[in-house]
């Protein structure tokens, strides 16, 4: 009765109120009269028409923008990709990603293409944007640094990254010296030409060195640690001398500069004395995330706008007030922690490909079409190498560090990247530098943050230094090893109990290793330590019910699968355990349209897809990891589908073939170990049929008689399932039934299924 009251008054709302604006409309044509209207004309092809009203939309400012972004954000993920998968820095992929997208690649072999996308009139809004971009990743710059590491160890770190300094800096006024009458652009004095050259020569990228330290896990050795800290207080000084090189350059000469510098150390102290205090004030107030509400994120913006326009008002750059408010930001980890959470995807993945693309419009590799252009360029790859790399090994050599690190110390401090295209865009729009050089100096840049990887690799080549993180205690070949590689500490607990159930009474001979791998774009230096220890602290709680010693290993990684697969190939693991995270949206129509999105968006499997090896795992629900992992690993995987693990005192192990006459070597390990009852179901006779299965049944029966039991029921009830804890079942048989879409697998136990 009350749909069909509904059903009356929708019919007599939409009638009588349409019937209403019809008669408004009608009436409303009769003003028309001496209004002098035009009639419009319309083609008689109502086609052309159409396609008319569609270029326009195409050309509109905002169409334009976001096929821009679009494109750039898909050719940025790519080539950062390419760049990770030959062990570099994504940022470097970026940075090259906006150079083929710009005059260099696509706009001197496809100009028509380049003018589609990226038409003059329409870069001023492409500016703009990467430029909001960077003054939100110049805040979390800001925030990364751990201020209380520099102050520990300042001594040390101010010695070596002033020195990193001053040296490549006086170079580059060197070489600014004999270039300028060649390359200097006309009407720039020298001071102007010679400082920007000189600063471009001595800056280092704190993030992306910081990155490279975590990566290649020596964060935690005292390498590490004085790196980051000199990184650090580089990143500090070098921005205070660029404010001052901005101030000169914009004012015309160092004396009336003095005002301009005069009004940034006012404001400098008054973000310190006055802003950061009455931060710190409300940081306390609002701890939790759930009290970081709106009206206090929003004190948060305001502090970073105004103090991003008060810094370009007096005369020092944006960029430099977005970055000193980070900096004034609260000491707490997990306020930071928070706050960069709300900042950092919208600034890192959509907003700074626009300022690499930007700088990639800018670079105009043709431009070197001369054999000299060319030799000038290498010239200032070797003044930047010899300034920075060797400035920072002989100032660590000097405060007594020894060579070996000496030589890692510069070999990180000569990396540039991003926040060397920062100082080269700034320089360029204040018209200091040339185009030639500009694109020359862009090509330094990425040279010298190519070659960090390599030089590391290098020096520890020539000082016998392993680089691996896997630990020495797993070294011995004769005991059996396990790896437990966890996500989240729930399902860490669980793949603990399963390997606990594997080896607990074989302590003596067995190793059990538990690892965390975190992306380490979503992880920063000042939290990592707390991080780590929150990470594994449930899982030692566990341990110690268990009574299991354990190891850990923490890592970050630009790629978890291959770290993953590298990790357990290295440590020539026996066994190698792995959660499964089944998506919520499996079985869905938005999943098998997420599917397809991810198959475009993640090259790794698309390349599955092409080369056809994902159709070993069709109709499988295991996620595009999960099948890398066991694609490509060399030992026993383990895939634990967990469905409320609590105990493992029943087991079921299905046998459907020859195949899988391995799980019995599972299932005497579980009885031997974890006293489990173990139930075998052999649907089709293969414990008669097959003397290896045979034979492994009577061994198992002669030690644990009550422990064993055959099953030949050819229904697998559910009655039955739910009195089971763990269902054991290797790769292929669990394959054959999900193809057959058996109905018993829907009542299983949680389940190991298991690779040979």
């Amino acid at each position: 009765m009350q749909k069909l009251k509904n059903s009356f008054f929708y019919l007599v709302i939409i009638g009588g109120f349409s019937t209403l604006i019809y008669a408004i409309i009608s009436n409303g044509k009769k003003l028309e009269e001496g209004q002098n209207i035009v009639p419009h004309v319309t083609n008689s092809n109502h086609w052309d028409d159409f396609l008319v009203t569609m270029q326009h939309n195409l050309q509109h400012p905002l169409s334009i923008l976001l096929i821009q972004i679009i494109t750039i954000i898909l050719v940025a993920r790519l080539f950062g990709w390419l760049c990770r998968k030959i062990g570099q820095p994504s940022v470097v992929g970026e940075i090259i990603a906006g150079i083929v997208l710009g005059p260099s690649l696509v706009g001197m072999y496809f100009p028509e293409v380049s003018g589609l996308l990226f038409p003059k009139e329409s870069l001023g809004n492409l500016q703009f944007l990467s430029q909001i971009g960077l003054i939100l990743f110049m805040f979390v710059i800001g925030m990364e640094l751990d201020l209380k590491a520099l102050r520990n160890k300042a001594h040390d770190a101010v010695v070596i990254s002033h020195a990193s300094i001053i040296i490549p800096f006086a170079l580059g006024m060197g070489l600014a010296f004999y270039i300028y009458k060649s390359f200097a652009p006309q009407g720039v004095e020298f001071t102007s030409f010679g400082l920007f050259l000189g600063i471009s020569m001595s800056i280092t990228a704190f993030p992306v060195l910081a990155r490279i330290v975590q990566e290649r896990n020596i964060h935690k050795t005292r390498l590490g640690t004085i790196v980051i800290t000199c990184a650090a207080a580089d990143d500090i000084t070098a921005w205070c001398i660029l404010a001052a090189v901005i101030a000169i350059v914009k004012a015309g000469s160092f004396t009336s500069s003095l005002y301009v510098i005069g009004l940034a150390l006012l404001y400098v102290l008054l973000m310190l004395k006055v802003v950061r205090p009455f931060l710190k004030r409300v940081a306390d107030i609002n701890k939790t995330k759930e009290s970081l509400n709106k009206p206090i994120v929003a004190i948060f913006f305001l502090t970073l706008l105004l103090s991003s326009y008060a810094s370009e008002i007096i005369g020092i750059h944006a960029l430099f007030g977005a970055f000193m408010a980070g900096a004034i930001m609260p000491e707490s980890a997990k306020f930071r922690t928070i706050f960069i959470e709300k900042v950092e995807d919208v600034s890192v993945i959509l907003l700074l490909p626009l300022f690499f693309v930007f700088t990639g419009l800018r670079t105009q590799i043709g431009l070197l079409n001369d054999v000299s252009l060319w030799q000038m360029t290498g010239v200032i790859i070797l003044v930047a190498v010899v300034g920075k790399f060797f400035g920072s090994a002989l100032a660590a050599k000097f405060v007594g560090h020894n060579w070996k690190d000496s030589l890692s110390i510069g070999a990180l401090m000569n990396t540039r990247g991003l926040m060397e295209l920062v100082v080269l865009n700034i320089g360029y729009d204040l018209g200091v530098l040339s185009n030639e050089i500009f694109t020359m100096m862009v090509i330094m840049a990425l040279v010298t943050t190519f070659m960090t990887g390599p030089a590391l690799d290098l020096i520890n080549y020539v000082f016998k230094t392993k680089t691996s993180f896997v630990p020495e205690t797993i070294g011995d070949k004769s005991k059996y090893k396990v790896l437990i590689s966890f996500d989240t500490a729930n399902k860490g607990k669980k793949l603990l109990k399963v390997a606990n159930g594997l080896v607990k009474k074989q302590t003596e001979n067995t190793v059990v290793t538990t690892m965390h791998l975190g992306m380490s774009s979503e992880l920063h230096s000042f939290d990592l330590k707390h991080y780590e220890k929150d990470t594994f602290l449930p899982i030692l709680a566990e341990s110690e019910v268990l009574d299991q010693k354990v190891f850990t290993v923490f890592k970050l990684s630009n790629d978890i699968n291959s770290d993953i697969i590298e990790t357990a190939n290295q440590g020539e693991y026996d066994l190698l355990l792995v959660g499964f995270g089944q998506s919520i949206f499996e079985g869905t129509l938005l999943g098998k349209v997420l599917g397809f999105t991810s198959q475009i968006i993640n090259p790794d499997r698309f390349i599955d897809k092409l080369t056809g090896k994902e159709r070993l795992f069709e109709n499988s629900p295991f996620d595009e990891n999960t099948r890398q992992i066991i694609a490509n690993t060399k030992m026993s995987v383990g895939i634990l589908v967990d469905k409320g693990l609590e105990k493992i005192e029943n087991i079921f192990i299905p046998i459907f073939g020859k195949e899988d006459a391995f799980l019995l070597e599972y299932a005497q390990k579980m009885i031997h170990n974890n006293g489990s009852q173990i139930v075998i179901s052999d649907v089709l006779e293969q414990v008669k049929s097959n003397i290896t299965i045979q034979e492994s049944v009577r061994a198992i029966e002669q030690v644990a008689p009550n422990h064993i039991m055959i099953m030949q029921d050819r229904t697998i009830r559910k009655e039955f399932l739910d009195q089971q804890d763990l269902m054991i079942i290797s790769l292929d048989s669990w394959k054959k039934q999900v193809d057959a879409q058996s109905v018993w697998l829907n009542n299983t136990p949680t389940i190991l299924i298991v690779k040979p």
